[in-house]
């Protein structure tokens, strides 16, 4: 590769990330979320990295899931958005994928499906987000409808918490307890917790936690928290200075003029930008590593490229390295600057970025 913007992808993070969301709900079993191409870090090498002791894998497509199936996954993968059409049923069931079912129109197609199939459902509850989910008053018609199909095997209750990234707010408690009153009179099996209900409330419990943000060393949290602060990046994302120049007191950097040097400035040139990934909205000032020192974006981000400023790095030079994000500088740090969360700048990375993996 020449052109020198990578993202270098830790394996063996995301495993011990994984290992830790097992350690905080001990007696649940976990699907890692690998949805988005694994947020940005790959499916097909996140899911291999995993086989081998993920209880299964959660998907947002059938797409997503069949690529998985081809490429030689054989553990559990859960469709997080169920199916949008009944055409895709003889496929779930060919894959032997498990569905959750958050609409009325979804039971009625599996209702009306005569071949012969076994599925296993996930019955999504909404329990305050309203966005997907039953309404919780239909919770018994529900189960009763699913439970007189023949072609239902298994079903599994769900909700999703609107709130469990505000530690301070009651929102998740009582959300907990809505759940539980839909749940508590059936022995179905129960899902509850993402990334920051598994790092920040460790009461919630549930037999099937779905850890993802967190697989990817990111927290879901704006201050610093106990357990989410022994999370590893798995992602740096690096590139290298193609051209050095320097600017007097009064001159301008970048499409707009911009931003305006206050003293002469040595500016270097980096092999970034929004077509790779790396936000337009990104604001000057934003911090960059540059030779593993902390300096600073100044201009607007183009399309291929970003101006930092090397005045106070007289060693910088053509070909020196420059890490965007990553275990030096967190996502999570750098996510504000551009008004956004690490989750966009994961799954924003675009496919001309070479990924470069590690175990």
């Amino acid at each position: 590769m020449a052109r020198p913007t990578t993202a270098n992808i830790d394996l063996s993070a995301i495993r011990q990330n994984y290992q830790l969301a097992k350690g905080l709900a001990p007696d649940s079993s976990a699907l890692a979320v690998i949805k988005a191409d694994a947020y940005g870090h790959g499916a097909i090498r996140v899911a291999h990295a995993l086989e081998a002791e993920a209880d299964g894998f959660a998907v947002a497509a059938i797409e997503e899931a069949i690529e998985l199936r081809e490429a030689g996954i054989s553990k559990p993968i859960l469709l997080l958005e169920g199916f949008f059409n009944a055409d895709e049923l003889p496929l779930i069931n060919e894959h032997a994928l498990s569905c959750v079912v958050h609409t009325t129109d979804q039971i009625q197609a599996l209702e009306a499906y005569t071949a012969r199939a076994q599925f296993d459902i996930w019955v999504k509850i909404d329990i305050g987000m309203h966005r997907l989910g039953l309404p919780p008053s239909q919770s018994k018609k529900t189960f009763a409808r699913l439970g007189a199909l023949k072609n239902v095997r298994n079903i599994t209750l769900m909700g999703h918490f609107s709130c469990a990234d505000d530690l301070a707010a009651s929102t998740t408690i009582e959300q907990r307890r809505l759940f539980e009153r839909v749940s508590g009179s059936t022995q179905f099996a129960t899902s509850l917790s993402n990334s920051a209900a598994i790092l920040g409330w460790p009461t919630v419990n549930s037999d099937w936690i779905r850890p993802g943000l967190m697989l990817y060393g990111a927290t879901p949290y704006e201050a610093p928290q106990q357990n989410a602060d022994q999370l590893i990046p798995a992602m740096t994302l690096k590139s290298a200075i193609i051209a050095v120049r320097t600017i007097s007191a009064g001159e301008s950097v970048g499409y707009g003029a911009s931003w305006t040097a206050d003293r002469p400035t040595r500016v270097g040139t980096v092999a970034i930008g929004y077509a790779d990934g790396y936000p337009r909205q990104m604001r000057s000032g934003a911090p960059v590593l540059v030779g593993g020192i902390a300096t600073r974006l100044i201009g607007r981000v183009s399309m291929d490229m970003i101006t930092v400023d090397l005045t106070d790095i007289p060693a910088a030079n053509i070909g020196t390295p420059v890490e965007l994000f990553g275990r030096q500088l967190l996502a999570s740090a750098l996510a504000p600057w551009a008004g956004t969360i690490p989750y966009t700048l994961f799954t924003g990375i675009t496919r001309r970025v070479h990924k470069a993996y590690s175990d």
